[in-house]
């Protein structure tokens, strides 16, 4: 149509070099993506967009949805934002000035991708996010993990490692980024439950392991008398977790979330007392079956949950 016509150009237009770098499905294509190879000639190309790829996490949720791509005949071309949200806002673009066919997108900023996908919806395509969601835009379908719930859960699973009172920290991801908001609000809510535990200290380490320590070390030493941590992802989780050395799961009690196979070694050997656990592969392979649903004129799901469970010393097993 003629709508869509207009958006490409526009965007070929001021992205430019960007614009062709993101057309070479070879290989690197100059703004932090990768991609499998092209479009086999008539078939369905959909753009999945990761906020990054240094994280565990989003490699399961790669190899899910690389896998479930490759069974169900779909080219995944996929792209990694490097934690950048300009970065990402330009692959956004890109993917309507290249003609891809849908859009699997894990936002950076949740605030941020709203041009970028809404140019994308106003052009006829289908955009799933997945893991975390897109301001106040109703996109095709969000895949999701319940966020808030888990974020209560480590609350009950902190609280019960510190006997029900002390001081607890908490390590906070992305600022603007859905997950870290709705664990924040979960844990919030979960944690105010127990009157005689206090929160001495909040502060983002971007859901990195090397911010996670750092920040950690920071508010350790601001705050000795802490017993507890909760981070909002496993990476910070072990980032606290050699702040403390010796002292954690003994003398401090550190929650993660997301269940990473580091993060279930961790409460395996004690370090770590829980993570939340989420299902990063089935959560790539669901937002892959919404977008091929999508594609063939099917009607869609507008939200996908996928359950999340507390795992600790008693159940770990069952996860590795």
């Amino acid at each position: 149509m003629k709508t869509k016509k207009f958006a490409a150009l526009f965007a070929a237009l001021a992205l430019g070099a960007t614009g062709l770098a993101g057309c070479n499905r070879d290989g690197d294509t100059g703004d932090g993506s990768t991609s499998d190879g092209g479009a086999a000639e008539g078939g369905q190309t959909v753009h999945l967009l990761v906020s990054t790829l240094s994280n565990p996490f989003f490699v399961q949720l790669r190899d899910g949805a690389e896998q479930e791509a490759d069974a169900l005949g779909i080219e995944l071309e996929i792209l990694d934002a490097q934690d950048d949200a300009v970065t990402q806002t330009n692959q956004l673009n890109n993917a309507l000035a290249t003609g891809a066919d849908a859009v699997i997108v894990n936002p950076v900023d949740s605030d941020a991708a709203v041009p970028g996908v809404t140019g994308l919806l106003d052009g006829d395509v289908p955009v799933i996010a997945v893991d975390r969601g897109v301001t106040d835009v109703d996109v095709t379908s969000f895949v999701s993990s319940d966020n808030v719930q888990g974020g209560q859960l480590a609350a009950d699973a902190l609280a019960e490692a510190m006997g029900e009172t002390g001081e607890a920290i908490v390590l906070q991801g992305i600022p603007g980024s859905s997950a870290s908001r709705e664990r924040g609000e979960g844990f919030n809510e979960g944690i105010s439950a127990y009157s005689d535990i206090t929160v001495s200290g909040t502060q983002t380490a971007n859901f990195d392991r090397a911010e996670g320590l750092n920040v950690a070390t920071n508010l350790l030493q601001a705050n000795p008398a802490v017993s507890g941590i909760f981070a909002e992802n496993d990476e910070m989780a072990l980032g606290a977790v050699e702040a403390l050395g010796a002292r954690a799961g003994e003398d401090v009690f550190v929650v993660g979330f997301d269940g990473t196979d580091d993060g279930l070694a961790a409460v395996s050997d004690g370090t770590m007392v829980a993570t939340i656990a989420q299902q990063p592969e089935e959560l790539g392979r669901l937002a892959v079956q919404q977008a091929k649903k999508a594609l063939d004129g099917e009607e869609t799901e507008a939200v996908v949950p996928v359950e999340v469970v507390a795992v600790t010393e008693e159940n770990v097993a069952d996860f590795q």
